[in-house]
């Protein structure tokens, strides 16, 4: 269990703020090592420790909501890890175990990521390739092909160490062959082929106070996108910047509703009118009694409001209260989240001065459904809005910007982030940041960028390697139970005698057999 937890936070080591993505393999092979051996009923153990040093430390920016917030999502999330270590107790029975476990943790990874209340992608493995050469492989096979990729090379790994004799030739083998199909991306990688460019202007207005208070002065924040979009327009007219297509402002630049309240309706149009062209507004929107809606306007400075992206995937307990009713009684803070967000479903991309974008929403981009649906449509340029200003004296950050640099590289295409605070950028779609803007200051950002129409394998795909994943985990488990007919117990004890090879010749068989039964 020490050893276990142990190993779960070397893992969280792979993402930002450390990022050496180098544990990864590792990692994963120790906690095979961890649960090895172990019955169905008892794998879930050491499992649990691991999931609890990984998702505590990873996720330690979730105290800036609260301590209590930071343990409950720590928890719920490693209580996943702790089914997976049940899985791997049971599949490393099996001769092919090295698939089977690897094919395990990516399921879970799928499984997590969607489920309850939309799962929490954080700390999928993809996540921390963004700057190594395995993220060359993420235009072909998704985000979930590389979880799997690496996961399969810690099984491997954990085979090498365990196997004896030809059978440990083999693992070498097979953990040879895995590290030159990884690299082959490498020497064919995907290429972006831009047919045209345009050039998108992208806001950070900053939030008054420490930052990290969106609501702290709100309309404040939104005059900050007003009278930088208002500058911008200054230097447009001066021949100090070039015209920008369109501007791209941050989630929560107007944190009530601009249709009802006729300041911030007022400022929008003045922002607008001045630049001379759409700006893709992030604001809070009435959606009914006792609901809300968090979205991405397109507003032209002729026709006002238009297209919209309406944010897909909200915080439960912090955007909206699953069984409210319920959850408030038991625990009153919650209430003071006093509306629901709702959950949006566009899958077509929105039209900006002429462009198809696909837009994201803070969270939304660690998941893949919205930006793959969206970019199979005809995206051809990708967007991002998002806050932060909860966690911008955290790591968060830095992990949600790795997590919008890998979107760019796995759909090939160029992306622009803007964030109230940080981390406001333009991101190439082989990863590259072209322009970013430092944390807690008020900056525009202008540049040309291009736009693809090319599909990326991993898009193409959509959500089916994640599907044959879960599969392969389902058969893995038949093959394991059809294996054999005898009791885990029984079982797991000639697995051990197989491991440990044939006794001595100066040991009677007799008594090698008694020793091991009793132990």
């Amino acid at each position: 269990m020490l050893a276990a937890l142990a190993c779960g936070a070397a893992l969280s080591l792979a993402f930002e703020p450390v990022a050496q993505p180098i544990v990864i393999p590792f990692a994963v092979a120790a906690f095979v090592l961890c649960c090895r051996g172990l019955r169905l009923r008892s794998g879930w153990i050491p499992g649990l420790a691991f999931g609890i040093g990984f998702q505590y430390v990873l996720i330690f920016w979730m105290r800036a909501v609260g301590p209590d917030a930071w343990v409950a999502l720590a928890t719920a999330e490693a209580a996943f890890l702790g089914v997976l270590g049940s899985l791997t107790a049971v599949l490393t029975r099996h001769r092919w175990w090295p698939l089977w476990v690897a094919a395990a943790w990516t399921a879970v990874e799928v499984w997590r990521s969607g489920w309850p209340f939309s799962g929490m992608p954080w700390g999928r493995l993809a996540f921390a390739v963004v700057d190594t050469p395995v993220a060359r492989s993420l235009p072909w096979i998704g985000a979930v092909g590389v979880s799997f990729v690496l996961a399969l090379s810690g099984t491997l790994l954990a085979w090498l160490a365990v196997a004896r004799g030809r059978e440990r030739r083999l693992a070498g083998v097979a953990l040879g062959g895995l590290v030159v199909l990884a690299l082959v991306p490498v020497a064919v990688p995907w290429e972006s082929t831009p047919e045209s460019e345009v050039t998108v202007a992208v806001v950070q207005g900053d939030v008054p106070g420490n930052g990290d208070d969106i609501l702290y002065d709100f309309r404040q924040v939104t005059q900050n996108q007003v009278d930088l979009t208002v500058q911008l327009a200054r230097d447009v007219q001066a021949g100090a910047e070039p015209r920008p297509d369109f501007v791209l402002w941050p989630e929560n630049s107007t944190a009530i509703d601009p249709f009802r309240d006729a300041q911030t309706n007022s400022g929008i149009r003045t922002a607008s009118a001045a630049i001379g062209v759409p700006i893709l507004v992030g604001a809070i929107v009435d959606g009914g009694p006792g609901h809300v809606l968090n979205q991405g306007i397109v507003w032209d400075p002729a026709t006002g409001a238009g297209d919209r992206y309406t944010k897909r995937h909200p915080v439960p307990f912090g955007e909206y209260i699953p069984a409210r009713e319920f959850f408030t009684r038991q625990f009153g803070r919650l209430a003071e989240v006093p509306r629901d967000m709702l959950s949006g479903t566009r899958t077509e991309p929105l039209r900006v001065a002429g462009v198809e974008v696909a837009d994201s929403i803070c969270f939304d981009v660690a998941y893949d459904d919205g930006i793959y649906a969206q970019v199979a449509r005809g995206a051809q340029l990708l967007t991002v809005q998002t806050s932060n200003a909860t966690f911008i004296h955290t790591d968060q950050v830095e992990q949600q910007f790795a997590i919008t640099r890998l979107r760019a590289i796995e759909t090939g295409r160029w992306l622009a982030v803007s964030s109230t605070n940080g981390v406001t950028g333009v991101i190439a779609p082989d990863g590259s940041v072209v322009a970013s803007a430092a944390q807690r200051t008020q900056a525009v950002l202008v540049e040309k960028v291009g736009l693809e129409s090319g599909v990326t394998p991993a898009v193409r795909m959509g959500p089916w390697p994640g599907r044959f994943l879960i599969a392969l985990t389902a058969v893995g488990l038949l093959f394991t139970v059809l294996s054999s007919g005898l009791p885990y117990g029984r079982r797991r004890n000639r697995q051990q005698a197989e491991d440990d090879g044939p006794p001595a010749t100066d040991v009677p068989v007799a008594a090698t057999a008694s020793e091991g039964t009793n132990a």
